[in-house]
């Protein structure tokens, strides 16, 4: 029984890695793309860059969004560099 006891000890340890580090990041992985094909038009959204800007048009054929940063000046980002709903202001 002694044999196993440290290959006991190792498969806790990836036990335990698993439960508190790789299943907490693929959640929040999912909750991300989750929200990222919810996006629609008008929402306030921020990069993973740190842009903030307001959803202004959506191209499902490459993937894209075109983000209005400033009046009148858009920029064209790939959706999975989208990273969280914006605040809105106070």
């Amino acid at each position: 029984m002694q044999q196993y006891s440290g290959l006991l000890m190792i498969v806790a340890l990836f036990a335990i890695m698993y439960f508190f580090m790789i299943r907490p990041q693929q959640k929040k992985q999912k909750e991300i793309q989750n929200f990222r094909n919810s996006i629609t038009v008008g929402q306030a959204v921020v990069t993973a860059g740190g842009i903030y800007g307001v959803v202004k048009q959506i191209n499902e054929d490459d993937n894209t969004l075109m983000l209005e940063v400033a009046n009148g000046v858009r920029i064209k980002v790939d959706r999975n560099s989208i990273y969280a709903q914006a605040q809105p202001a106070q």
